[in-house]
């Protein structure tokens, strides 16, 4: 599946939970790169929801343990025409953030490493 995605400004509340071992090693034994302590975030159309749940009903879980909240994570990867990086959708399971709003977890700062910012638009293959 790939999907257009718009760059948008969150909550900043990604880089505190990036940071958590609890998530960092999971995501580690799981994708192979420890995350960059922070989320792109992207808002898709609508009508590309219902297979957003879909992929996210069958995504990889990280228990969050008493202290924090579970999230699921789908291996996925952002371009632009630029260049390619590999990363993961992240669907935490408590978020203030609507349907349409993805959150994209990478090794690097992907802001700098493509020079995107608020507004551009990326393409999400999953």
């Amino acid at each position: 599946m790939e999907i257009e995605g718009i760059i948008t400004s969150g909550t900043q509340k990604g880089q505190y939970f990036m940071s958590q071992e609890v998530y960092v090693s999971k995501i580690k034994d799981g994708l192979g790169f420890i995350p960059f302590k922070g989320t792109l975030n992207l808002l898709i159309e609508k009508e590309n929801i219902p297979e957003i749940l879909s992929i996210r009903d069958n995504s990889t879980i990280i228990d969050g343990g008493e202290n924090f909240g579970d999230i699921s994570y789908v291996p996925a990867t952002i371009n632009t025409c630029m260049r390619e990086i590999k990363g993961a959708i992240v669907f935490p399971a408590k978020t203030q953030h609507p349907p349409e709003f993805l959150e994209f977890i990478a090794e690097e700062n992907i802001r700098k490493t493509l020079k995107v910012k608020d507004g551009d638009c990326v393409n999400i293959k999953l």
